[in-house]
């Protein structure tokens, strides 16, 4: 069986520097709309480190836009996606693939995706609003909870509310795949700008 297809991005930063300035609104201000650190951001920015889906989507409700006005993602056409067919993505600099499992439909309030972790990744500490759930499809992650450190096996689940500090990396020698699961907005908004995709091969960058 073949693996599906992962589409990745160009380069983020610029990106989002430039919607930043169209915006006419400082590294301050964008700061204070998202929640994430002006340092961090001009990290971003700068394409000296690459955010997570989830801080990407606080980045980009900050903007006014969708996730997809950044990266360019599959859209389920129905709420069946089969697992030989479902297209992977990417954002550009990052070691995550993600599958994209939910569908999108008028009143949605849920995102979910399947993610694939190499060893050695480590997210940064994100807070925003909604809740998650986190379920351990393969290998073992560590999720940590304000502090709090819980290593999550095959099976084991966990769901917080997304305003508590949270981080998750993977230090176990070996790949784990994850389901997650959260009410934060990601897919709606401005759609992206033309030449955003890039088809490549299906291996993690």
């Amino acid at each position: 069986m073949s693996l599906p297809q992962k589409h990745t991005t160009p380069t983020l930063g610029p990106l989002i520097r430039s919607r930043r300035r169209k915006m006419s609104i400082t590294l301050q201000d964008l700061s204070d709309r998202s929640g994430v650190s002006v340092g961090y951001l001009s990290q971003v920015e700068r394409d000296n480190a690459t955010p997570t889906l989830g801080t990407l989507a606080q980045i980009a409700q900050a903007l006014g836009v969708g996730v997809d006005y950044f990266i360019a993602t599959p859209r389920p056409a129905d709420a069946l996606t089969q697992a030989d067919a479902r297209m992977r993505f990417s954002i550009d600099g990052s070691s995550i693939v993600y599958e994209r499992i939910g569908a999108e439909f008028p009143g949605s309030q849920m995102s979910s995706f399947i993610l694939h972790v190499p060893d050695g990744f480590r997210s940064e500490t994100m807070q925003h609003a909604g809740e998650e759930i986190v379920y351990v499809l393969e290998g073992n992650v560590v999720q940590v909870l304000e502090g709090e450190e819980f290593r999550m096996m095959p099976g084991d689940s966990l769901h917080y509310r997304g305003n508590r500090a949270h981080a998750w990396y993977n230090d176990s020698g070996a790949p784990a795949r994850i389901l997650w699961t959260g009410t934060l907005e990601l897919f709606h908004g401005m759609p992206a700008p033309g030449g955003a995709m890039k088809r490549g091969a299906d291996t993690t960058t």
